[in-house]
């Protein structure tokens, strides 16, 4: 150290030049030689190519890979730069016999350049071939080689050089090719790409094929000789063909490839997809979609998660349709209208709300809030029907009194909690109708909403009763992302696992389309809770399923909105999200929470908490918020004559003389419909005529609705059809006096309706029956 101070000190101008020589050597080389924009290149989650987006500058350049196949490398040395490991960067003795040929023939005739030469050219592209460039050639190419290692300059090399046309780097040549990856390439296929970029704008797949022939065959000729392969080997090879023109890309998932590109532009992106998952699904999809196009219908949409690790296994963002019915448009996170999908979240918030038990009866009967009057699919009427059966089979009028019982507001903040991104307005502004399809919402947000409650389920049995605080996150298609899942609570993050379980077995009812359908194509050993869902006006189908392990949601229709008749969610969406399940491996069912539940005795025709009337009880488990429900409101303890066909009293029996029996007892609107889809109902018998202090007496109106603008059609022959009036009593064979305007119609007994021809405009129709009950309808007649 002394001794190099003292020289320094002695020479301080010929150090001077020393030291700027080594500093201009040190940062002669660019920190990054290669700045070409790049392809966006998406792989499975087993790195298998599903797709690329081809550069900006219009090449099939791939991002820079470190990797280079032992094939292509030897051959590539072969032919190329047998002593690579040997120099420093530069060849003398390659250099001098270049030198040597060019000077005797008066031209550049043999370039005598090294791999790492070739690396500093194609860094330095558009530069001249000139003696002096040379020179500088090397002394990057020394430079390049104290910088990086002898593997990292060959990655260099075959990730940038030139392969013909516009393939650029080995990875892309490969596909373009040999339709394969570069580590599956044969001998003869290393060997043909190992000579192309010697001259890649003269010799090329497609053309000057007998010179690219001869110097492949040349390769692996030396490649023989050399040891490296074997006589057969040899002898195989070369009576392999050539590739006579490119071959397009994969294009195994390209609405996720867009989806990529909008975040991760020119990059190598390993994503979550199992290829023969995503293979599988793209072949249903396509098989659908044949049959869909003859009903005009273009569009569909398949998202496959796994429940426990939020991955994305499957994205399919459309049909293979047209560029006219907008096949690049990826529907996975475009907003439509929901349906009935959202009907689940209503139930389950219900569940742990302790507002409702899994079955207890809900009205289903003619509605009208306002001037929203909502229907079933079906038009018809069940008067009262388990609630969970109201999910299952999808009725829209039950759905609709649970929502305006459970609070407009207070459901709204149970789907915000869901994060559903295109829930942008106040509850006011979607109203009732938020339960059939008022809100928008996308596939993306909707699978990611049934996973995390699948999740929060299989968390909650898996760990010591216990929920996670993060467990409504966003699912990911990056492979190296891992999801977080927060830290371990007792407090549930939304919904408690007893509501979610008892969803989830009302949902894997089999039997319950808004049709009749028979589910021929439905495996009955996978147990799936699943939902479809229909918006108004035949827009938009929806299908989403759940197992223990995965999630699938399938979107169906056009993407510019027509509705098509048949658009309906079972018809269209269930088919395919079925297929799809098929192609998973099979899934157990959820275990039961048993902690967030209790059992209690159920009243089997109610769904209520048994009341002490309920002569049939079963144990049930339920959740534990539904103690809070009250007992069983429709059994009540009637007394009978002897006959038990009269309901009597004190004021006309005797005690000894009475039945004292149970009897199931519906309100009068409920009754009226019940009774017509369940023939085994009795109403109460009517008390007898000698008794007193008879029971309350109700009347209710099933139409018209309050407040109704009503139509009369005329038949053929001009006459003008009767408005027919129709109200539902308690006590069926009580006199009812009609009244229009305060002006007697008549009556009716037994049977309640009355037809009548109003005048157009406003008019007050009121009923009294003979008990002095009455009721009021205001309706309005237009032509």
């Amino acid at each position: 150290m002394n001794k190099l101070l003292r020289y320094i000190k002695r020479h301080k101008f010929k150090s001077a030049i020393i030291f700027i020589v080594v500093v201009v050597y040190y940062f002669c080389l660019p920190q990054q030689l290669f700045k070409d924009p790049t392809a966006t290149v998406i792989t499975s989650s087993n790195n298998e190519l599903l797709g690329a987006m081809i550069a900006e500058d219009g090449q099939w350049r791939f991002p820079q890979n470190d990797t280079v196949p032992e094939k292509f490398k030897v051959c590539i040395l072969q032919f190329e730069d047998a002593y690579f490991y040997r120099h420093p960067g530069f060849n003398p003795v390659s250099i001098f016999k270049a030198l040597r040929q060019n000077l005797s023939s008066g031209g550049v005739k043999r370039g005598g350049s090294t791999i790492t030469q070739q690396v500093i050219r194609l860094s330095r592209k558009g530069q001249s071939r000139t003696y002096f460039e040379k020179i500088k050639e090397i002394v990057f190419a020394t430079r390049l080689e104290f910088r990086a290692s002898k593997e990292k300059i060959l990655s260099y090399y075959s990730s940038n050089a030139p392969f013909g046309g516009n393939v650029v780097g080995l990875d892309a040549a490969s596909w373009r090719y040999f339709n394969r990856d570069a580590s599956q390439l044969s001998w003869a296929e290393s060997a043909t790409l190992a000579v192309l970029p010697n001259a890649p704008s003269l010799i090329y797949p497609g053309k000057n094929q007998e010179q690219l022939f001869k110097k492949r065959n040349r390769l692996l000729e030396k490649l023989m000789t050399q040891g490296v392969i074997d006589t057969l080997t040899y002898q195989l090879s070369i009576a392999e063909g050539l590739p006579q023109k490119p071959y397009p890309l994969p294009q195994i998932a390209p609405h996720l490839l867009q989806k990529v590109t909008q975040t991760h532009f020119g990059k190598y992106v390993q994503t979550t997809v199992k290829k023969p998952i995503q293979e599988q699904v793209n072949r249903i999809v396509y098989n659908h979609y044949t049959n869909l196009k003859q009903n005009e219908i273009y569009n569909a949409a398949v998202l496959v998660l796994d429940v426990k690790t939020r991955k994305v296994l499957a994205y399919v963002g459309n049909t293979p349709t047209d560029k006219e019915h907008e096949k690049d448009v990826d529907v996975i996170d475009k907003p439509r209208s929901t349906g009935s999908i959202l009907k689940p979240f209503l139930y389950a918030a219900m569940l742990d709300a302790g507002d409702l038990l899994p079955n207890t009866l809900v009205a289903d009967v003619p509605t009208q809030y306002g001037s929203y009057n909502p229907e079933n699919y079906d038009k018809q009427y069940d008067g009262a029907v388990p609630a969970s059966r109201a999910l299952s089979r999808s009725l829209n009028v039950p759905s609709v009194r649970m929502l305006q019982e459970f609070g407009l507001d207070r459901f709204h903040h149970y789907l915000k909690a869901l994060h559903l991104k295109d829930l942008q307005y106040n509850a006011n502004h979607y109203g009732l109708s938020l339960i059939l399809g008022g809100a928008e919402s996308n596939l993306w947000d909707l699978c990611k909403s049934y996973a995390s409650l699948s999740s929060t389920l299989n968390h909650f049995n898996e760990t010591s009763s216990e929920y996670f605080s993060n467990e409504f996150c966003e699912p990911t298609y990056l492979e190296d992302k891992t999801i977080d899942f927060g830290k371990r609570t007792s407090d549930k993050t939304l919904f408690d696992a007893a509501s979610i379980y008892l969803t989830f077995e009302s949902l894997k009812e089999v039997n319950r389309p808004e049709g009749n359908e028979n589910w021929e194509f439905y495996d009955s050993s996978k147990q799936i809770a699943w939902k479809t869902g229909t918006s108004f006006g035949f827009r938009d189908a929806w299908a989403i399923g759940t197992t223990k392990d995965y999630v699938v949601g399938v979107w169906v229709g056009n993407a510019d909105g027509e509705g098509r008749p048949g658009l309906v969610g079972v018809q269209t969406a269930a088919p395919i999200l079925f297929d799809v399940f098929d192609v998973l491996p099979k899934s157990d069912w959820f275990s039961k929470p048993f902690d967030e539940m209790q059992e209690v005795d159920i009243c089997s025709q109610s769904g209520h908490r048994a009341s002490p009337n309920c002569e049939n009880k079963e144990p049930k488990y339920i959740q534990i918020a539904g103690l809070k429900t009250p007992p069983c409101p429709y059994h009540i303890l009637v007394h009978l004559d002897k006959n038990e066909q009269y309901q009597v009293n004190s004021s006309c029996e005797d005690l000894n003389n009475m039945v004292h029996k149970s009897w199931f007892v519906l309100p009068p609107l409920m009754e009226y419909y019940y009774k017509a889809q369940n023939p085994f109902y009795k109403p109460l018998p009517p008390f007898r005529e000698d008794c007193f202090g008879e029971s309350t007496v109700v009347m209710e109106f099933i139409y018209p609705k309050e407040n109704n603008t009503i139509f009369l059609p005329k038949d053929f022959d001009g006459q003008t059809n009767d408005l027919i009036l129709k109200v539902a009593h308690s006590k069926p064979e009580t006199l009812v006096f009609w009244y229009l305007d305060e002006r007697y119609l008549g009556s009716t007994t037994d049977i309640h309706e009355f037809a009548m021809q109003p005048k157009n405009g406003k008019h007050m129709i009121t009923v009294v029956d003979a008990f002095g009950n009455e009721s009021k309808r205001w309706i309005e007649i237009s032509e």
